[in-house]
């Protein structure tokens, strides 16, 4: 048997932790899945999640959160041909609020590699105010990889975007700054799982000091109590690649260290978005209970060079 040093029981029990903090209790409606937030020049807080035309709430205080509607409150038919169907689920928006309008990326696929994410914006951020700014990028069966989960990045010009689920993993490609759409169709990976049949999804990259931290989701989504979704996070010094886990692991070889899991009645937690918001970076993400998806918030801690949920 062999015995643990004090910095390796430190270390489990650390992991432990992380697993053990409960979200800030919120109100409202927090009925969401696959969440990303904005905040407007007024202070007033966006969330915009999967579901029909995609749905979108709002809030005060970031605590109280009402139920305002569909980005496309008639549906989406450019999305129909990778949806299969007409307004169906459009999946895990992206969204970031230039100072005078939201942008919005947001994917629509059956889960099968005939997948695209799209572009839309609004000054207001309103049900039904929403323009369509057209295709970002796609995929078919020609692809090992597929295009839902956007993630953007924007950078001293750079337009940084991740995307990818399952199959060979998270990608990363550059945006046109003028249009928000893909400059090419060139792409680089992040990220790969070869366990648990290559379940690592739902990508966010964000930067905090001299490091970019490559966040994503693992194992099983969309299974209400029954989901094994976990956050993990590798770091970087660079945007486009080299992410390794705390244990040095590159996250192209299967690394992640744990952010959140499941512990007590917050199952599943995913679909992860990250914010620097006046009291400091914050985690958005998703849970599951009995009665169904809720919204998570959780502020981060990154004094020790990695995010610790507190």
């Amino acid at each position: 048997m062999l015995l643990k040093t004090p910095l390796a029981i430190l270390s489990a029990l650390v992991t432990v932790a992380l697993a053990q903090v409960p979200p800030i209790s919120l109100s409202g409606d927090t009925a969401v899945h696959d969440p990303t937030l904005c905040k407007d020049k007024n202070g007033k807080y966006f969330v915009f999640a999967t579901a029909p035309g995609i749905a979108i709430r709002t809030s005060t205080d970031r605590i109280t959160w009402t139920f305002e509607g569909a980005m496309w409150p008639n549906g989406a038919p450019w999305t129909d041909a990778y949806t299969g169907q007409s307004n169906a689920n459009l999946w895990a928006p992206e969204c970031h609020y230039t100072g005078s309008e939201f942008l919005v990326w947001y994917a629509a696929s059956t889960g099968s590699l005939n997948s695209a994410i799209f572009l839309a914006k609004s000054s207001t951020g309103a049900p039904g105010s929403f323009t369509n700014l057209g295709l970002v990028t796609s995929t078919s069966t020609a692809n090992d990889y597929n295009a839902i989960d956007p993630s953007v990045l924007i950078e001293n010009g750079t337009w940084n975007f991740a995307l990818g689920s399952y199959y060979t993993g998270i990608k990363y490609m550059t945006l046109d700054p003028s249009t928000g759409i893909a400059s090419n169709s060139s792409v680089t990976s992040l990220a790969r799982r070869f366990a648990a049949d290559g379940a690592v999804e739902g990508s966010t990259i964000y930067k905090y000091g001299s490091y970019y931290y490559l966040f994503t989701s693992w194992d099983m989504c969309c299974h209400g109590t029954s989901s094994t979704y976990n956050i993990r996070v590798g770091r970087s010094s660079t945007v486009n690649g080299g992410y390794v886990d705390k244990s040095g692991v590159a996250l192209t070889s299967g690394g992640g260290t744990l952010v959140l899991g499941s512990h007590g009645n917050i199952i599943g937690p995913g679909g992860q978005f990250v914010y620097t918001d006046n009291d400091g970076p914050i985690l958005v993400y998703h849970y599951y209970t009995p009665y169904g998806s809720r919204l998570g918030i959780n502020h981060l801690n990154f004094s020790s060079g990695w995010p610790v949920v507190v």
